[in-house]
């Protein structure tokens, strides 16, 4: 078995594709913004300011971070791929071979996702994406500010060819063939705020910006505490964060929807899988799940033969053929 990729281009290199009918998640053809634009914010866990761009980038690039405030500039590149996935308690960080990182990396991927944006150059000056709000909300106006631009070659996306599930105790995520990408979740929580919560969304036609972008992430007031005194999440606060304490929800307002709590679980898994490098034609199903196991999924995904197929949307609806993964 191959080692996981390490760059999209490898992707591309190492699974032939042909043309697919069908599905048109946002186009046929790959994308990137149609110019720079640049983003300050506080990391949640460092409380560090932060600011990055987003830069057009060429068809077959993917989603790579650049740390600009790294002096060798050959140190600076981590491509927003699983297997550079290095710590998964509390976020997603991605990291190089050089020990450089980025952390809290899902509410922007998950922004680009559900935006179709295929390709991306992010220039970043510290460790941590900014917060923000605490959802993908700034990050979809940001994309829309910079516009989307169409390329000249056609998107690739991975098919779910045979279901691959992985557990951790209670906790359970799976990737199920379909022909359409749906993420479902189900949380259930000791807390009468919370409770029990499902929610499925089908990602289409804007869905991403109208169901899932502005639900914000969300701690119990004595975990809030606790990870303070322990020097985590220092940039935590009420304004990018629903914070529960017993029975009731701290925020001025309170929730954005009664289902927000389980709307940011399906927005960070719609992050989190967006590290696959491409996006996924299929059914997401997690139960109790996290950035952890959806790590494991992918790592899942990569290792077992027949798992899934690349495909290419192209400028053929009339052809369906597909060429399986090694």
């Amino acid at each position: 078995m191959a080692p996981p990729p390490a760059s999209v281009a490898q992707i591309h290199e190492r699974f032939e594709a042909v043309p697919m009918a069908g599905f048109v998640p946002d186009g046929r053809m790959q994308t990137t913004v149609a110019g720079a634009v640049s983003c300050a914010g506080i990391g949640l866990h460092s409380g560090s300011e932060v600011s990055f761009t987003l830069r057009p980038a060429t068809a077959n690039t993917g989603v790579v971070f650049v740390r600009t405030d790294i002096e060798n500039p050959e140190e600076a590149i981590i491509p927003a791929l699983f297997p550079h996935v290095c710590q998964v308690t509390l976020c997603s960080v991605i990291g190089n071979m050089h020990g450089h990182t980025v952390g809290t990396v899902e509410h922007l991927m998950a922004a680009l996702a559900g935006m179709g944006i295929d390709n991306v150059i992010i220039e970043i000056d510290g460790s941590e994406v900014p917060v923000m709000d605490g959802s993908s909300s700034a990050f979809v106006d940001l994309i829309e500010q910079a516009g989307i631009e169409e390329l000249s070659m056609a998107r690739r996306m991975i098919r779910i060819v045979r279901p691959i599930r992985v557990e951790d105790g209670d906790k359970v995520c799976e990737l199920l063939p379909d022909d359409e990408t749906v993420f479902e979740a189900d949380i259930d929580f000791d807390n009468d705020v919370i409770g029990r919560q499902t929610a499925s969304v089908t990602l289409k036609e804007g869905s991403f910006r109208t169901e899932l972008a502005d639900a914000r992430t969300f701690g119990m007031l004595q975990e809030v505490q606790a990870m303070h005194a322990a020097g985590l999440a220092l940039g935590g606060s009420l304004d990018n964060a629903v914070v529960v304490d017993g029975d009731r929800v701290l925020n001025e307002g309170g929730l954005r929807c009664p289902d927000e709590f389980v709307r940011h679980k399906l927005l960070d898994a719609v992050g989190d899988l967006y590290l696959a490098g491409l996006r996924i034609i299929g059914r997401y199903r997690g139960v109790k799940s996290g950035h952890a196991l959806h790590n494991k999924l992918l790592h899942a995904l990569f290792t077992q033969n027949g798992a899934f197929e690349i495909v290419t949307l192209g400028e053929t609806p009339d052809l369906q053929v597909v060429v399986a993964a090694e």
